[in-house]
């Protein structure tokens, strides 16, 4: 029993969690081939350019169970732990360790996945003085996220993909997962290696652990509705399968950012208000004089974004000829022939919207909204496979720069409302609210999430320096699109 306090929540214990087969793992292929060596998979293009940036931390708010405290606190976490360890036999990958070898007659290194079945790490945890209303209202406004509670219901905080293969020693796992018992309700987190998987290779991991759970006993993982993983890399045919990095050691390319202070708001937006933006955006485009094809129809998360962008501009007092950029991560698997959306690992691109604050105000909420579509529609299959091609003869990785993109003012939104975040019902209700941990926050990052209140609804984290922050909480016509309802 490990004992430990971090900003009021006291470690209980931590464990390694092993992939469980079940009866129905070996007929599915789910379950760690059984070999003399360790399988390895090697790291695409997609996957390599993540390996310098932290690890994905998104975690539920979830209610209190109904027979809590004592005993019943530890069936809940053993349950738990044992319904995340089936699931982690899905996903078994995911409790290997990277591995770092030279390169084959040449120089270079090679970072590779070795399905080591070493494990995935569960921390338990308790914050008996923390409320729910704490984390969903704290006392600086029901709006603001009270971060240094929040990251404390994480574990992993801190680290960069690359922490998992520098050291052979004490090498850090590639998931955790951390359950936090709270005074009134669970806070269920997970902290992910982003060189092995995306945002969407989170939720369908986090989705198949809720619905386990859910289900109860063993042996029911072969009646779940939750997809199986597609656990084989995607290689371009003409790229180098292992890809040798042109470095002397992996350490070359290991640099953390160091941010200036931000605050975090969590903004609601019910379907009605989407729909209304939405609206407004495409009247907007329409009345533009064919600046846009006939066919082009802004989407409802588009004329979020571009509702938000232009209200950050106002937030940060940008000057009209300051340059600002929008930054998009936009997902491959429906727009590249060969990776279906099961894939596990990392298939996303960077769009970019660029103009200046002048011209993002004054052309109002369509023609910003218009310019997300257009950078988001510049990324065909042809396009994302030359850019792959070119990554591997000269790669480049995703460092996340405080200064912006360059030099412009930036917001830069991850995620999407197309995960299922509030289907995950651990077998008593669903979550309350999600938030997330403290990697990768810096100025103008924005994650965005599917709504509580149901379809068309969507909910928008918002990290800014503090001033620019305030700015925005109290932006009429921003926070006209606001929910003021309580989760």
């Amino acid at each position: 029993m490990e004992e430990g306090f971090t900003g009021g929540v006291r470690i209980v214990s931590r464990r390694l969690v092993r992939p469980e087969p079940t009866a129905s793992s070996p007929a599915n292929n789910s379950a760690p081939p059984e070999e003399e060596e360790d399988e390895i998979m090697h790291m695409t293009p997609w996957d390599l350019r993540m390996i310098t940036v932290d690890y994905i931390q998104k975690g539920l708010l979830l209610p209190k169970p109904p027979a809590a405290g004592g005993a019943h606190a530890h069936r809940l976490v053993d349950g738990l732990a044992s319904s995340f360890a089936r699931a982690l036999a899905r996903f078994y990958p995911l409790a290997g360790r990277l591995a770092v070898d030279a390169a084959t007659g040449g120089p270079g290194v090679v970072v590779s996945l070795r399905c080591s079945g070493e494990g995935a790490e569960f921390v338990h945890a308790e914050a008996p003085d923390v409320t729910v209303s704490d984390i969903i209202t704290p006392p600086a406004g029901r709006y603001y996220v009270p971060s240094a509670l929040v990251w404390s219901l994480f574990p992993l905080n801190g680290l960069l993909g690359t922490d998992a293969a520098l050291d052979d020693d004490s090498r850090a796992p590639l998931l955790s997962a951390q359950v936090t018992e709270l005074a009134d309700g669970v806070f269920v987190a997970m902290s992910l290696n982003h060189a092995v998987g995306d945002g969407t290779t989170f939720w369908h991991l986090f989705n198949t652990w809720s619905e386990i759970s859910r289900a109860g006993g063993e042996g029911r993982e072969a009646e779940l509705s939750t997809p199986r993983p597609v656990l084989d890399r995607w290689f371009l045919d003409t790229c180098p399968v292992p890809i040798a990095l042109p470095l002397r050691k992996l350490e070359d390319i290991v640099r953390q950012p160091e941010y200036p202070p931000v605050r975090e708001c969590f903004f609601d937006f019910p379907a009605e208000s989407v729909r209304k933006l939405k609206a407004k955006a495409n009247a907007e485009m329409a009345a533009g004089g064919g600046t846009a094809p006939a066919a082009v129809v802004l989407s409802s998360l588009q004329s979020l974004l571009a509702h938000l962008w232009r209200a950050v501009c106002r937030a940060r007092d940008l000057a009209p000829g300051a340059e600002t950029a929008y930054l998009l991560l936009v997902g491959c698997r429906a727009r590249v022939r060969g990776v279906p959306q099961a894939y596990v690992g990392n298939a996303v691109t960077l769009a970019v919207a660029k103009s200046t604050a002048g011209e993002v105000l004054g052309g109002g909420l369509g023609w910003a909204a218009l310019l997300l579509n257009r950078a988001v529609a510049s990324f065909d299959e042809a396009g994302v496979r030359a850019e792959l091609a070119a990554w591997a003869r000269d790669p480049r990785f995703a460092y996340v720069e405080p200064r912006g993109y360059g030099g412009a003012a930036t917001v830069a939104t991850g995620s999407s409302p197309r995960f299922d975040v509030y289907g995950n019902d651990f077998g008593w209700g669903r979550p309350m609210s999600v938030r997330s941990g403290a990697g990768n926050k810096m100025d103008g990052k924005v994650t965005v999430y599917e709504g509580r209140g149901g379809a068309g609804s969507m909910a928008l984290e918002v990290c800014l320096a503090p001033q620019a922050l305030a700015r925005l909480v109290a932006d009429d016509e921003f926070m006209e699109a606001v929910s003021a309802a309580a989760p």
